[in-house]
């Protein structure tokens, strides 16, 4: 089987940002984004959902981090897409619920090829550290609009916002994970009766 692996390079007047990606790694990380919540995020993604993920971004953060969060979203969104390919073989549909503490959340993906995002997170409070709550929803967006998956995030509990978002990034890496992993059952095949996703 061929590494599902894929590197992609995004430059624009307000970021520029390179990523590479491994979704049969072992779920190491490099990241370095200039938002120090956000990496942390990442990390949860890279390491609940077994890629090996490094994101290198430089934005313009004097501004605020939406640049930088948005488009980190459609970058891993691209390299993702790229490295499942033609989706023949894979799970395509992927769920997860994690609690942290008094935090619960609920994450569930469809590799459908067609975008579409419910996010219903009730965050407690406006920023973590340097990060705004609100940016989470553009980073996931930006995901899937580019990743052409459909992702539904649901906070079922939670009253810290740290918390919160810990459980829904965690959620989404083992989401992704169960739906990207090979069903040796149905190998080499696409899992739609359409034939292709």
């Amino acid at each position: 089987m061929q590494p599902r692996k894929a590197e992609v390079t995004r430059n624009t007047r307000e970021t520029q940002i390179t990523v590479k990606l491994n979704i049969d790694g072992t779920g190491q990380s490099k990241l370095d984004t200039g938002i120090g919540f956000f990496d942390h995020m990442l990390d949860q993604i890279s390491r609940h959902g077994m890629i090996d993920l490094e994101v290198v971004a430089k934005g313009d953060l004097h501004i605020d981090g939406h640049h930088t969060v948005e488009d980190v979203g459609i970058t891993i969104g691209q390299a993702l897409a790229q490295a499942v390919g033609d989706k023949a073989g894979i799970r395509r549909y992927g769920h997860a619920y994690v609690p942290l503490d008094e935090a619960l959340s609920r994450v569930v993906v469809d590799f459908s090829g067609r975008p579409g995002i419910e996010m219903h997170v009730p965050f407690k409070s406006g920023a973590i550290g340097s990060f705004d709550t609100q940016l989470a929803f553009e980073f996931f967006q930006g995901f899937v609009n580019h990743a052409f998956v459909t992702l539904h995030i649901d906070n079922l509990r939670g009253e810290n916002s740290h918390h919160q978002a810990e459980t829904v990034f965690k959620a989404f890496g083992r989401a992704i994970r169960m739906a990207i992993e090979l069903d040796p059952r149905s190998a080499g095949v696409i899992p739609s009766t359409k034939g292709v996703l």
